[in-house]
């Protein structure tokens, strides 16, 4: 049974959350607002159960934070360079939302905003709708948009879709931080990640794309193997001076390689003290993982529990940041009346 429950109110209207349950003790929540994924609850290899995903207990709080906890970020994830692009021989002028550049959709991105809900009993899944305007942020052409989630035994399945009137950018990114060891449980960095990625993305101090892609071989990107992500830290440069004083850690994207499957493996990472593994697996050919750099005590979430840097990892499967720009990434140009779809499958297990 999917149940559902009041969860605060946003300018007046009131915002719901929902639980819906697999198999082996997996469960989740989610809320209207923001489309977005506020509770994972995973067993460990001793069958006790812990919630996996950074967030908060009300949707006020949610509100008030900048972090994009669990959300369906539009109508263009990650970053573009000064928010501005070219399209069919057209210039757009986007959202400045990170200093000069355009970040997640904007000050009024799909994260900060009521969808509508449809429960789906029989398939054990909801899916959240909202509606995109022409001009919205900047971005052309109207888009009718979903954001499904759907509980399968230990799979999670995150469908992300919309279809746009007029040709215009889309990539559409899930954006929950993760910690194996339970939401509120101290750093992530001695939790072993594998990345099967031969190629990453090089950031400027403001985050953005270099335009190069280069090998992981010899690198402190490279994550081939499994190792603790934060094995390396001390040997990696400054981040994001420009943008976030005192950053440190990954905000990069990795490059994945697409086979005859129409999923993509992505990511595996293993909590080597509760024995929790999760698997990811995605249409898209990239992955940002971001270990929280920017993330601190004062931030307090569930339970009234004060989270810190490094409390949790992103793993946003995408098309790469400032894609509209740097013409031989990935294309996110969706023509009039196509369908763009994004599907992430998380798959957990115990070792």
């Amino acid at each position: 049974m999917i149940i559902v429950e009041d969860f605060g109110r946003v300018e007046g209207t009131p915002a719901h959350a929902w639980r819906l349950h697999g198999g082996d003790g997996l469960s989740i929540r989610v809320t209207d607002y923001g489309a977005r994924l506020t509770e994972l609850h995973v067993p460990d290899s001793n069958g006790e159960t812990a919630d996996v995903v950074l967030g908060f207990d009300n949707v006020e709080s949610y509100v008030e934070s900048p972090s994009y906890f669990g959300a369906t970020v539009g109508r263009y994830g990650n970053r573009i360079s000064r928010g501005q692009f070219r399209l069919l021989g057209r210039d757009y002028q986007v959202d400045r939302n990170e200093g000069n550049n355009h970040l997640h959709g904007g000050r009024s991105g799909w994260d900060s905003r009521l969808w509508s809900a449809d429960v789906d009993e029989q398939n054990n899944s909801i899916t959240f709708r909202t509606h995109s305007a022409d001009g919205e942020m900047g971005f052309p052409g109207a888009c009718n948009v979903m954001s499904t989630y759907q509980l399968e035994d230990r799979k999670l399945r995150i469908i992300m879709q919309a279809i746009p009137s007029e040709a215009t950018i889309i990539n559409m990114v899930h954006h929950s931080y993760y910690n194996l060891a339970g939401h509120a449980s101290g750093s992530v960095l001695d939790q072993l990640m594998r990345l099967p990625s031969e190629f990453y993305v090089p950031v400027d101090s403001e985050l953005m794309p270099t335009g190069e892609v280069l090998t992981v071989n010899d690198t402190n990107y490279d994550f081939r193997v499994m190792r603790a992500i934060g094995a390396r830290f001390a040997d990696l440069p400054a981040l994001g001076t420009d943008v976030f004083p005192g950053g440190s850690g990954y905000d990069h994207n990795w490059c994945l390689q697409g086979g005859s499957a129409p999923l993509i493996e992505a990511a595996e990472i293993l909590d080597p003290a509760s024995g929790r593994r999760m698997t990811l697996s995605s249409t898209e050919p990239g992955v940002q993982m971001y270990t929280g750099g920017y993330l601190h005590d004062q931030i307090i979430g569930k339970g009234s529990q004060a989270y810190c840097q490094y409390a949790g990892f992103t793993l946003e499967t995408q098309k790469f940041p400032d894609s509209p720009r740097l013409l031989h990434f990935p294309t996110t140009t969706v023509m009039a009346g196509d369908t763009y779809r994004h599907e992430m499958l998380l798959e957990f297990s115990t070792s």
